[in-house]
C-alpha cells in the first residue's frame, strides 16, 4: 500500500458538485456555507483568549443561524398558543 509523502500532504480543489440533476440545489447550499462562514480557520495558537476570540470570530455566522434558529423555536409554539387561545 503506498502512502506517499505523508509529512508534506497535497490538497486538492474544494468539493465538487455531483454529477446529478440537483444542480441548482448544491449550488444554493455551497452558497449558504460561504456566505455564513467565508473566512479561514484560525491556525494560530499563542495564547488561549486570542484563539477563543478568533475562532468566535470565524463561528460567527453558525452563531448567527443557531440564534435565529432558537427564536424561531420559542416564538413558533408561542404565537401558535396565542393564535389558538385568544381568538380575537
Amino acid at each position: 500500500m503506498e502512502l506517499g509523502d505523508i509529512s508534506q500532504p497535497v490538497y486538492g480543489p474544494g468539493p465538487k458538485a455531483p454529477g446529478s440533476s440537483t444542480l441548482g440545489l448544491v449550488g444554493m447550499v455551497h452558497g449558504f456555507l460561504r456566505l455564513v462562514q467565508p473566512n479561514p480557520l484560525p491556525i494560530v495558537l499563542c495564547c488561549f483568549s486570542f484563539f477563543l476570540s478568533q475562532l468566535l470570530l470565524y463561528e460567527r455566522g453558525f452563531l448567527v443561524c443557531v440564534a435565529i434558529g432558537l427564536l424561531f423555536i420559542i416564538l413558533v409554539p408561542l404565537v401558535g398558543c396565542c393564535f389558538c387561545c385568544c381568538r380575537c
